[in-house]
């Protein structure tokens, strides 16, 4: 496996743990281009198969030379499979798609099309598409669901990931890279809030050996808590050498919580959407209380000469006022969009760098 300590090394950089990495779900962070990434200290970010190849489809990102050079991105890509995606589409409505134990076949509102994904054309699709971390297919379900499904979920992840494995290691023995680091192939653990069935599907998949892990499923409650019982258990079921992504997961009290429980990946649409609806993040002194919040269209701060958050050193923070940045929200101008943008992705880096600190301090001895 290409990790080192922390650190994920892959074929176009290395990822430093913990990481938040933005959700690019369609090929782009929205309101933002890679050269602002760059500028936040993003390392990576998330992409997803089940979008992609809808829109704009797998034969225009293979006529653009891949995900990377298509979205101007050349640090690394993690791709998510889309079973949480398709699981959400098929579940809001059963008549556009079905699952089964060949995969998934769906048809989107609106398309003339139908689509199948199955382990082995998502494990295609993403390596084709020039991914940095292959994400296994998996069964997602909900942690109310009834346990039969539970466990109908469980097995079918299995076996998917049994076949997503086989599948990647067949093209890239094709491929031959020699001395150059691979891509990683990570599989999902489901189990709903069983933890009998997350054993089971821990222990399987450890057996079939991946690169690392993620957490499946709905990872709140539905007064949009984390479901800090299950999580932790999960990744208690893995061994430490083995990295994890908390999928889904990226309010910073999350990112707290769980880089404790020995999570290194987080990804989550949260802190780009808070930032265009105007909730801004201020870092705090401590991991208890990790962030506070800005309303940007609070009236106080009409006229207010303060940045964002003093510490920040983002583009909002350094040349624009609150004030300012209420009049741009107040008009919808889109220099707003990309502003709040930048100051929430670079308050996720600050964050997560802080969280590396002190990591690196406890491994140093006395």
């Amino acid at each position: 496996m290409s990790t080192h300590g922390d650190t994920l090394v892959l074929p176009h950089g290395n990822l430093e743990l913990p990481a938040f990495l933005p959700d690019a779900t369609l090929g782009v962070v929205r309101a933002v281009d890679s050269a602002d990434l760059e500028a936040c200290g993003i390392q990576a970010v998330v992409m997803n198969t089940f979008h992609l190849m809808q829109r704009p489809g797998s034969s225009t990102i293979q006529a653009l030379g891949g995900l990377h050079r298509m979205s101007g991105w050349q640090r690394p890509i993690v791709t998510d499979s889309g079973g949480f995606q398709a699981y959400s589409l098929i579940h809001e409505n059963p008549r556009f798609g079905r699952l089964s134990d060949h995969g998934i076949s769906f048809q989107p509102e609106g398309s003339d099309r139908k689509y199948q994904l199955t382990p082995e054309k998502s494990v295609q699709l993403q390596l084709a598409y020039g991914a940095d971390v292959v994400i296994c297919l998996d069964d997602c379900t909900h942690p109310d669901a009834p346990l039969e499904e539970q466990e109908e979920s469980v097995r079918r992840t299995i076996d998917w990931g049994r076949r997503g494995k086989r599948e990647f290691e067949r093209i890239l023995a094709q491929k031959r890279l020699g001395d150059r680091p691979r891509p990683l192939l990570f599989a999902v653990i489901q189990g709903g809030a069983s933890r009998e069935l997350r054993r089971r599907c821990a222990e399987e998949l450890l057996e079939l050996g991946f690169d690392g892990y993620g957490y499946g499923g709905w990872p709140l409650d539905a007064e949009g808590r984390l479901l800090h019982d299950i999580v932790a258990y999960t990744r208690e079921l893995v061994p430490r050498e083995f990295p994890m992504h908390a999928l889904g997961i990226g309010h910073p009290a999350s990112v707290v919580e769980c880089t404790r429980m020995g999570y290194g990946v987080f990804d989550c649409a949260l802190p780009t959407r808070d930032a265009r609806h105007g909730r801004l993040y201020v870092l705090g002194g401590g991991s208890d209380e990790p962030v506070s919040f800005v309303y940007i269209h609070d009236s106080r701060h009409i006229k207010s000469n303060a940045p964002i958050d003093p510490a920040c050193d983002c583009l909002a923070c350094s040349r624009y006022s609150l004030g300012y940045l209420h009049h741009l929200f107040k008009i919808g101008d889109s220099l707003f969009l990309r502003l709040a943008t930048l100051h929430n992705l670079r308050a996720m880096v600050r964050l997560t760098s802080r969280l590396r600190a002190g990591q690196d301090a406890r491994a140093r001895p006395g």
